[in-house]
């Protein structure tokens, strides 16, 4: 029971903290992008002015997800020493060093740097304004690449060496070139960007709504803000579908039972084909069923013919390697968070297909029914994201680090009241944020681009004191 709650309690807290990160990623690099136009057209007024109030308006939802993210991020690492100790223990050596140089190089980094690109507009030269959210948006990414470095390592162990009961770290670039990584990273960050730009492309898409709606021309800050979400995303959606190949080919090498429990293939096939949906029983004896042909086996290795490994072959090999045991994940939960996932990539692909079909006979602004799509389309990155995730980490069990340590073994020696004490209580503390989050980011997406908010355009209180002319800065936080 305590090590059931244990993983409950880190799926979800993990989960919620997931819904922020892919969006501070994204929109860091996508508001360095604004500002960057709004920089090189200082000379045109009409296009500083759009690309400035652009910027600034994205940029309040930037703050509001970022600092909720922090918030929420904190737990994370808390719960490795009071769920997990054994876990600790067993990883401290190859785990302190990533997590260490990501707070104290990456995060630092970004809040730094953040704190310039919020408080020195006209404090400091425009050029290390925008300098700064670069910075910001390259720490994001940092932090990103080396929180992903310790997770790898679950799924794919590397430069280390097992000394008594603890896995030693022998070779810290191993670790940090771990193909797994770098496969994990580069569909991490896509993604994220993917997760922004459909963010973008949906309150763009309300926006210009209701402008049709009041009898207004579409603004120009979401009319440009809904182009540049579908021509970024639309590459983005592309280059995470690749790494997303690239990343099934890996796990078809490095953990053939995940490949083989998301496709619910029991015995090894050639020519193994991709079941898009299936009713009934996942065991072999389905109701109904929808396959593609030879699909799977492509998926797998890029062979029209290729082999892929099946749960019963499997399982008698790991059986033989580790000792008796069930080496199989939850099957109904790896089948459909990996269709999940991937029904929402596709929709998305098809969505942003569409509309720069639609952008290109400049018929973007009146397509109304594409509008209304894309408001409620805002949810499939946000799925995406988080049946990945569900999907990346079920599929690895019984194993909380491959090959090597099970969960079972991993769990704090701990009595199940107190676990169900913090279950409760993080879910409601998540809750509550959840819901300041999630009202807060409404309340400002539907401000318009030429509104201010009770306190100003730029977070700054407008009863100030004029005596001498000083302007008092009210804190954003």
């Amino acid at each position: 029971m305590t090590l059931d709650l244990s993983r409950w309690q880190f799926g979800i807290t993990t989960v919620f903290h997931f819904i922020f990160v892919p969006l501070t990623i994204g929109l860091a690099l996508l508001l360095a992008v604004m500002q960057t136009t709004a920089y090189r057209n200082r000379r045109d007024p009409e296009k500083y002015e759009k690309w400035s109030k652009m910027t600034l308006f994205w940029r309040r939802l930037f703050l509001i997800n970022f600092a909720i993210g922090v918030v929420t991020g904190i737990v994370q690492e808390f719960q490795f020493g009071m769920n997990w100790a054994a876990y600790s223990r067993y990883v401290g050596s190859v785990f302190g060093a990533p997590l260490a140089i990501e707070a104290l190089l990456a995060f630092f980094l970004e809040s730094t740097f953040l704190g310039i690109w919020i408080f020195g507009k006209d404090r400091v030269s425009a050029r290390i304004h925008l300098t700064s959210i670069w910075i910001v948006s390259a720490a994001t990414a940092l932090s990103a690449y080396f929180i992903l470095s310790a997770n790898a390592w679950m799924q794919h162990p590397v430069g280390y060496k097992v000394v008594g009961n603890r896995a030693v770290m022998t070779n810290f670039w191993a670790v940090m070139t771990n193909s797994t990584l770098i496969s994990s990273f580069l569909h991490v960050i896509s993604a994220a960007v993917i997760t922004t730009t459909m963010l973008v492309l949906g309150v763009s898409a309300w926006h210009l709504l209701k402008d049709r709606r009041e009898g207004n021309a579409p603004h120009p800050v979401f009319a440009t803000s809904a182009q540049l979400a579908l021509i970024v995303g639309s590459i983005a959606i592309v280059a995470t579908m690749f790494f997303g190949d690239n990343q099934a080919r890996l796990m078809e090498k490095q953990q053939p039972m995940k490949m083989a429990a998301a496709e619910a293939i029991y015995n090894t096939q050639s020519g193994a084909s991709f079941s898009l949906l299936t009713i009934g029983n996942l065991s072999g004896t389905p109701i109904f069923q929808i396959r593609l042909p030879h699909m799977l086996s492509v998926l797998a290795d890029n062979t029209w013919n290729g082999s892929v490994q099946g749960i019963n072959q499997i399982q008698a090999k790991e059986a033989a390697k580790y000792g008796a045991g069930n080496y199989k994940p939850i099957l109904w939960v790896t089948y459909w968070t990996f269709r999940i996932m991937v029904g929402c990539g596709i929709l998305m692909f098809g969505l942003t297909a569409i509309g720069l079909w639609l952008m290109r006979r400049r018929r973007l602004e009146r397509s109304v029914w594409f509008l209304r799509i894309s408001v409620f389309a805002i949810v499939l990155p946000f799925l995406a994201n988080s049946t990945g995730w569900i999907f990346t980490e079920m599929g690895r069990q019984p194993w909380v680090v491959f090959g090597l340590f099970k969960t079972s073994q991993a769990v704090s020696h701990v009595g199940t009241g107190y676990v169900v004490a913090t279950l409760v209580g993080f879910t409601a503390i998540y809750s509550l944020l959840a819901a300041v989050d999630f009202g807060l980011m409404a309340k400002f997406a539907r401000f318009g681009a030429d509104e201010t908010d009770e306190h100003g355009e730029d977070g700054e209180d407008e009863t100030q004191e004029r005596e001498g002319g000083d302007r008092v800065p009210a804190l954003i936080y």
